[in-house]
Parts: C-alpha cells; structure tokens; sequence
C-alpha cells in the first residue's frame, strides 16, 4: 500500500497517525518517507524527516534510537546551506544533551545561535525553542524567576500556532517535567491547564489529549483522588506505550506509589515493573516496597543505587526519603549529610516543594537527635507549603511529624491533635499500611486501653488509690476495671493478674 502513495500522500498519512496516537504507524510512514527523499536525491528533504523522526523516538522513550536518526539529521545537513532545519538540530542536540549530562553550557550556546537564526530566517519556531532552551537552562542553573520568564515567553508562538504541534507538545511536556522535578505543584497545575487549553480543541483522539489527561491524574493523586487514579491512570498509561513512551512510564509510576500506599503490595510491584520497561526509575517506591520486605538496609541500598545515577536536581525529590531509611538503618552520619544536600539544593531552587522537602529532611535529623523544639519550625514550615499546594498524603507525613515532636517536648494534647489529623487523612486517603502503623495494637483479652493502663499500675505493685492518683481517675472506678481484668483474663488475684500481665507483654507502670 505505501509503495503506491505519492512522497506527499505519505507524509499526510504519518500526520493523521500521529494525530491519531498511532505512533507506530507513524513513524512507519515517516521511515518510507525519509527513504523515498533520499533515493530522490532530496537530502534536505531526507534531513527534514530525520528530524522528525529523531523527536518522535525521543517522545516514544528511545533515546538510542532518537540519536540515530539525529546523526542522520546531522550527516545530510551538514553538506548543505544553513537553513531552518539547522536549527531544529541545534534544539535536538542541545536538548538530549541537557537531558542526558545536565550541562546547561551548550543550551545557553545554542538558545544564543537559535535567536540569531530565528531573526535571519523569520522563524517563529526557532526563536520559541531559543526561549525554551535558555529557561530550562537558567532554572537548572538556578534562576527559576528568570528561566520561567523565558519559558512563559516561549509559549506565546506556540498559541499563535507558529510552531508544529508535534514540537509544541513536546515544549508542554518537558516545562511541565521540569516543574515537577522542582517539587512546585502551583506551575505543574498552571502548564497542565495550558496544556489542555491547547491540546483538547484540536482533537479528542489527539495524542496529547491521552497526554493531558495523565498529567491530570498525577495531580489529582496529590491532591487525594486515589480512587480516580486507581480506575484510570492504568490504562491510559497504557494508552501511550507506542506514541509517549516516558510519559506512560511515569503514569505507570504514579499508579504504583498509589497502590503501595494502599497496601496493594503485588500490584504496586507490576505497575514500577512496568515503568522500569519505559525507562523510569520508580524511586522512593522500590526502595520503600524493599524496606517492607527486608528492612531499611535494603530500602536504602536500593535508593542509594538511584540517588548514585541522578544529577543534583534530579536527586531533590528522593533526598527526603532517603533520609529517613538512612536514619532507620542506624547510619545518622549519611542521614545527616544528605539533609545538608537537599537544604543546599533548595537554597538553590527556592521553590516551595524543594523548600519543604529540605524542612522535611532536617526535621527528621532533628527528631533523630531528640531535639524536637528546633524540629517543629521546620515541620510548620513544610505543612504550610503542602497546604497550600493541596499536598494531601504529605501533609499526614508532616503531621505525624508534628505529633512526635509536640510528644517529645511533653505537648500531649497538641501531639494528639496533630496525630488525629495524620489519621484521618490517611483514613481518607486509604492509606491502610499507615493507618494499621498508627493504630494501637490490639490488646490481649478485649482489654480497654484503660483497663491495660491499670493493669499496668497494678502489675508494678500499686494500690488503688495509687493508681487512682497516677491515672486521675476515682478509687471506685479503679475497682470497677479490676474487676473487667479479672473476668477477661481469667484470674481471681492482683498477683495472678499481675503475673498475667507479664505473660502477655503488658509493660509495667510505676504511678507517679
């Protein structure tokens, strides 16, 4: 069938394809193309494909692949005169070069040439992507405020619709990346919207409304909407294998660390599988879901292994968690410096989930140390950050921080309130391996708390108006408890209850 399409017959045929989310049929079309250009002595032609396809492997996942067809790209291009097309190379380059060392030198070299080129060949396209290569640039030297002023600026050819919507998207999806790995929700949700605002009128069998839609749900697992998430994520994750590859790999992520919060362990373990398959580490949940199974020593081998693999802002997000299985396995010292690094990484960044997530990793160092007064104002610090951008299951973590700190310093009744609302966010949530890690375990028997708190009084030799005194409640109503241990445990006696006491693991309880 493709033998009997003319060049131009294909090239609209790997369009609609794409349009369609059809990513194979896509590049298929766009392969038969590029080697008609090429037996038709048409290399700026065959350059032109090459590049196209070089963005299409990129968006499916492949990064191989990708810079295959770029040096293609790079091969045709080079024999001849300067064009548009040059600079859609020096984007690629620059672009998997950023991605791939985390260099920013040569984007902001060649976001400089771009500019130049854009204005030489009136090409709105080029000076979109000089924009976006010297915001990416600027945030991961450190100038978010600057950067994202670029980046704000580059969208604008983009709405005009000067520039193809295949390199559009990708704009949309590597701003709103970047967003994410700076932990600042308020712009993950603003590109999101403006993501959708573009892409859902176009089409709703559009790639990039499958696109929208995951980015969707990520934020809506933040905010709470586990069961959203659970009865979509999986399939529109699935959805994008062959057209989003990366993107479906971080659905496949999200949907995992929902399931692992819920308990669902086995699914979980499936849905990081199938991200690791995408090429997306599914970091701090493996490690999490090793610590579950063999303890924190492995959890944080494991997470140590990733954090080894990152660069600096790519480490961010992983630090809080690593610090906490750090301090787990007994190792204050690595703990201790890895709070360091992501209180530096966030001096750098200044964005509030960065800042948070520094507050957090200090915090936990702090309460290590028992030094609670100085860990609360870093625990504020990071409850109103997760307010504020509707953080939900990191808000319970700060709260249940709270409680350990205000328990620490004598604060009951502030250390019960901060424990209540931990609670019931995880309730809400269905956060069950949180949930079952707050409540109190069962008592022996059906005894009370109660009875066990007099239980234990008595089991250390108190009298009833001793335990009365230590408990704050009447003789009588001591009395009224004795007589409930008795019948549950079975004995007649204080010594017999006592002695049972001891048999069932009941601590006990010297009254003040």
């Amino acid at each position: 069938m493709a033998g009997a399409l003319t060049i131009e017959e294909l090239e609209r045929e790997a369009d609609q394809a794409w349009w369609r989310g059809d990513g194979a049929a896509s590049m298929a079309a766009s392969e038969e193309v590029y080697r008609r250009r090429v037996d038709a002595g048409d290399p700026a032609g065959a350059a032109h494909q090459a590049l196209t396809l070089t963005l299409e492997w990129v968006t499916r996942g492949d990064i191989e692949v990708a810079s295959g067809w770029l040096n293609r790209a790079r091969k045709l291009l080079a024999g001849l005169a300067p064009s548009a097309d040059h600079g859609y190379l020096a984007y690629l380059e620059a672009t998997i070069a950023m991605d791939a060392e985390g260099d920013s030198g040569p984007a902001h070299e060649a976001a400089a040439m771009l500019s130049s080129m854009a204005a030489a060949f009136d090409d709105p396209a080029l000076a979109c992507f000089a924009l976006v290569l010297s915001g990416v640039a600027a945030v991961r030297d450190g100038h978010p405020r600057e950067g994202f002023g670029d980046l704000d600026e580059a969208m604008l050819p983009v709405l005009a619709g000067q520039v193809p919507a295949l390199w559009s998207g990708d704009i949309y999806c590597s701003v709103i990346h970047l967003c994410e790995g700076l932990g600042d929700l308020a712009r993950v949700r603003a590109w999101t919207d403006a993501l959708e605002r573009w892409a859902i009128p176009q089409s709703q069998t559009f790639m990039y409304a499958g696109v929208t839609r995951i980015h969707q749900l990520q934020l809506i697992a933040a905010e709470g909407g586990w069961d959203v998430v659970e009865s979509e994520l999986g399939q529109r994750s699935e959805g994008l294998i062959g057209s989003h590859g990366w993107l479906a790999g971080a659905g496949y992520h999200e949907l995992g660390e929902v399931r692992r919060l819920r308990g669902q362990v086995g699914p979980a373990r499936e849905a990081f599988d199938a991200a690791l398959a995408l090429g997306v580490d599914p970091q701090p949940g493996l490690a999490l879901l090793a610590r579950a199974a063999s303890g924190p020593s492995a959890g944080l081998a494991s997470l140590r292994a990733s954090l080894g693999q990152r660069g600096r802002l790519e480490r961010a997000r992983l630090l809080p968690a690593a610090v906490g299985l750090a301090l787990e396995a007994g190792d204050a010292a690595y703990a201790h410096s890895l709070a360091e690094e992501a209180e530096a990484t966030a001096e750098r960044y200044g964005t509030p989930g960065m800042l948070a997530g520094a507050a957090r990793a200090r915090a936990s160092v702090l309460l290590a140390e028992s030094r609670p007064e100085e860990a609360v104002p870093h625990l504020e610090l990071a409850a109103q950050v997760y307010r504020d951008q509707r953080y939900r299951y990191a808000s319970a973590q700060v709260h249940e921080g709270l409680a350990e700190a205000h328990r620490l310093l004598g604060r009951d009744t502030a250390a019960r309130a901060e424990l209540a609302c931990a609670h019931e966010i995880y309730r809400q949530l269905g956060a069950v391996t949180d949930l079952a890690r707050l409540s109190p375990p069962t008592l022996p028997a059906g005894l009370t708390p109660r009875e066990a708190e007099v239980l234990a009084c008595v089991a250390s030799g108190a009298s009833n108006r001793e335990v009365a005194r230590a408990l704050f409640i009447s003789d009588k109503t001591v009395g009224r408890h004795l007589a409930n241990i008795y019948l549950k445990a079975g004995v007649s006696s204080r010594t017999a209850a006592a002695a049972w006491a001891r048999t069932h693991g009941i601590a006990t309880r010297e009254p003040v």
